[in-house]
């Protein structure tokens, strides 16, 4: 990819990974960017740089445009390791007048990289610097989503260079929002926010807050990954109040993992209750649906039932796989219940139902449980369950 230019001497020199399909136990099946970003001023001022792999290719955009040594100012917005780990390196071969971080930015990279000899300068919320014909202020983000996570914003150019929020993991040839396909743009843009930022969104209400206190005029917002939104910035600000306020659906998630087929079997007639009363609904096989996919699909959801079949007196390793990366990312609001089929003992129900209370999940049911291969009877308490998430979901959304 080649160098961009996103504003008059403002540019993107960060790297696209087309082949990561792994982002630690989030699927990102089309890829990601590590986004970094100059400005050419009175001073060069350097925001983020990329993974270690991709140093050479950040490396070769900036020197499209400058010697690296020229770069006076290196801003680090974030200090995790995708956005950090060719700091080392870029910092030993430009050597910055100063580096700009947050307090808790300036401990993560003394904790990361052990160098108490770089130029630290740390910033607050509201704290500015000059680069000659531009401004930059500086916002802190805390736990959006690292405690040292802040954004920078252009004052002249009304862009916002926001650090990991606002973003999606695309890799793409095109740099901007409006040169894609929307449909592929918004599904990456709910799954990033479902899997890594739905366990902040109190912080992200604080924010969106604190921003309008601010007075901040968005034009163009600029993230550390994905696409950059120039064309109505304010449709992603405002799916992230959204999202951040746990809206919900009219719409039930069949969330399940089955041995011999007997749960799935309740999970379909589960299903078909739900679904003939007029509610949204989605059978999600934990086999082949990945985590982070159906947890796209938790975010707006207002019933989630969750069936396994009983192995070694608790659940299939999958559903305790999911569960625990559920009650990691805090849903609200939703209402839940479980189902599940057993030999001789029948404890898989009891333990999902004991993640569900840990979460704080309103149990629409006590739960079902089924020996061996349901009977008509069976399927008629499966009906119950699925009337009885109708009945909730419909007090809830």
């Amino acid at each position: 990819m080649s160098v961009r230019e996103i504003k008059e001497n403002i540019f993107w020199v960060g790297a696209v990974d087309w082949n990561i399909r792994d982002f630690h136990g989030y699927s990102t099946n089309r890829g990601t960017t590590y986004n970094a970003y100059l400005i050419k001023d009175e001073k060069i001022a350097l925001f983020d740089t990329v993974k270690r792999n991709f140093r050479d290719e950040l490396l070769f955009h900036i020197k499209e445009l400058t010697e690296p040594e020229k770069i006076d100012y290196l801003i680090v917005n974030h200090v995790e390791m995708d956005h950090s780990g060719s700091l080392p390196e870029v910092i030993d071969l430009i050597k910055p007048e100063k580096i700009f971080c947050s307090k808790n930015g300036k401990q993560a990279m003394l904790d990361h990289f052990h160098r108490e000899d770089w130029p630290f300068e740390v910033v607050k919320t509201g704290d500015t610097i000059s680069l000659g014909k531009r401004t930059v202020t500086f916002i802190e983000t805390p736990m959006l989503h690292w405690p040292d996570s802040m954004f920078s914003y252009i004052n002249e150019d009304k862009l916002l260079i926001s650090s990991d929020a606002f973003g999606q993991h695309l890799a793409t040839a095109e740099r901007f929002a409006d040169e894609v396909d929307q449909c592929d743009l918004f599904q990456e843009a709910t799954k990033y926010y479902a899997n890594i930022l739905m366990l902040f969104s109190p912080n992200v209400q604080r924010l969106l807050a604190k921003v309008g206190e601010l007075g901040i005029e968005i034009e163009m917002i600029a993230p550390d990954h994905g696409l950059i939104w120039r064309e109505n910035p304010g449709i992603i600000i405002e799916a992230y109040d959204k999202w951040s306020s746990h809206t919900l659906c009219n719409k039930a998630l069949v969330i399940y993992d089955t041995m011999w087929h007997s749960t799935e079997l309740m999970a379909r007639a589960i299903c078909s209750e739900i679904a003939a009363a007029g509610v949204e609904t989605k059978m999600l096989n934990l086999k082949v649906n990945h985590r982070s996919d159906v947890m796209t699909e938790v975010l707006d959801a207002g019933a989630l039932v969750f069936g396994s079949p009983t192995l070694n007196n608790g659940m299939l390793p999958p559903m305790a796989d999911f569960l625990t990366y559920l009650k990691g990312l805090r849903p609200k609001n939703q209402v839940a219940a479980a189902f599940g089929s057993f030999g001789w003992s029948g404890e898989a129900v009891k333990h999902i139902n004991g993640y569900l209370e840990e979460m704080g999940l309103d149990l629409a049911h006590p739960g079902l449980r089924v020996k061996n291969v349901p009977r008509e009877e069976d399927f008629a308490a499966c009906r119950e369950l699925g009337a009885a998430m109708v009945k909730a979901i419909r007090k809830t959304t």
